[in-house]
């Protein structure tokens, strides 16, 4: 049985990183190869670790307001925190309440839409609005804020609203950051392209799951919430061709991998192998689109990305699991320490390190 507390170590709360660096990108880098001493960068070093005709993936999700105030028909205030939009009149979200709504009660968003509760499964509600609602997405964006993760300690404020957003962020359906990105601009991104390296994009919108502690201490018995994710077929295209080229796959951040490792999960789909590429070739025009809960921990037999972009994770956390499989669990605790030792920021608005694919 793999246990929680092997994912564990103390973390000063000094280095829970509560705001961005003043100028976006001036992080810094922690490099962790497959063998010997770790190399500290800033981040704008990362042009000495990628290769002509390397492919780094990104996720161009948008992150939602998903956050809105509300009260209940009994005047009872309400927070909701929005997971997935169905369509323009019914979304997902988790309500904080002193007393739980019940299916079938009446709420009301920001003091300018109605909506009822439809169902509940688990934490997550189903919510209609009524026809005289203004459809989610502009509801969002006059009553709703930026969630920040619940360690930092601040409210959302408009810094955070162009901070807690990479620079590529096209597709709206987040709420959490593809943190990862956070760290790269326009020209850092135009530098990398006139080195020869291709940058190519997925989507996978991070769900509210993502804030929730694993709370088994049988890792086994932990289970993911589910996340949209779309990889196009001149994506598709891209990693075939890298791959059959001899070049390296990089994710940024975690997102981007899960996705990448979803698809080929699905699929049977293996970057690694002829025939795996075989059948990824099915996918070269029309792409894949699903959902899903995958779980990446270690012994998880990886098929897609060689080298992986993230920023450091929570103790305990299926992120940190992730990169433990990826990258070897003693490495990663080992990297860790060494973070910390330096005072490296942590978290999303916090530094960022360069794993390399060590486990099968």
């Amino acid at each position: 049985m793999m246990k929680l507390s092997e994912f564990d170590f103390h973390l000063p709360e000094h280095l829970i990183a509560q705001h961005p660096p003043e100028v976006r990108g001036q992080s810094r880098l922690l490099v962790c190869p497959k063998a010997g001493e770790f190399k500290h960068l800033q981040f704008s070093d990362i042009t000495q670790q990628l290769q002509p005709g390397d492919v780094l993936v990104i996720n161009n999700t948008r992150v939602l307001k998903a956050r809105m105030p509300g009260e209940k028909a009994t005047g009872g205030k309400i927070e909701v925190m929005l997971e997935r939009i169905l369509d323009d009149r019914r979304f997902t979200a988790m309500i904080r309440a002193s007393k739980a709504p019940k299916p079938g009660g009446e709420i009301v968003l920001g003091g300018v839409a109605r909506g009822t509760v439809l169902s509940k499964h688990d934490m997550m509600y189903t919510v209609e609005l009524d026809s005289q609602a203004p459809d989610i997405l502009a509801l969002l964006d006059h009553c709703g804020s930026i969630p920040l993760p619940p360690y930092i300690a601040h409210e959302a404020t408009e810094q955070d609203e162009e901070r807690y957003q990479t620079v590529f962020a096209q597709e709206p359906g987040a709420v959490a950051a593809p943190t990862a990105g956070l760290h790269f601009t326009d020209a850092l991104l135009d530098d990398l392209r006139a080195r020869g390296v291709h940058v190519t994009e997925l989507t996978l919108h991070v769900g509210a799951g993502t804030f929730l502690p694993v709370k088994t201490d049988d890792v086994d018995q932990h289970v993911m919430h589910s996340e949209r994710f779309s990889i196009q077929g001149s994506t598709v295209r891209t990693l075939l061709a890298c791959k059959e080229a001899g070049h390296r796959i990089v994710a940024v951040g975690t997102t981007s991998l899960r996705a990448l490792e979803a698809w080929a999960q699905d699929t049977g789909c293996d970057l690694n192998t002829a025939d795996g590429r075989l059948k990824a070739g099915q996918f070269a025009e029309q792409g894949y689109a699903g959902d899903t809960q995958i779980f990446i921990k270690p012994g998880h037999a990886f098929r897609t990305a060689d080298c992986l972009i993230t920023n450091f994770h929570l103790p305990k956390s299926t992120l940190l699991m992730l990169v433990s499989a990826f990258s070897g669990k003693s490495r990663i605790l080992s990297a860790y320490q060494e973070a910390i030792a330096q005072q490296y920021r942590f978290f999303s608005y916090g530094d960022a390190m360069w794993l390399e694919r060590t486990c099968a």
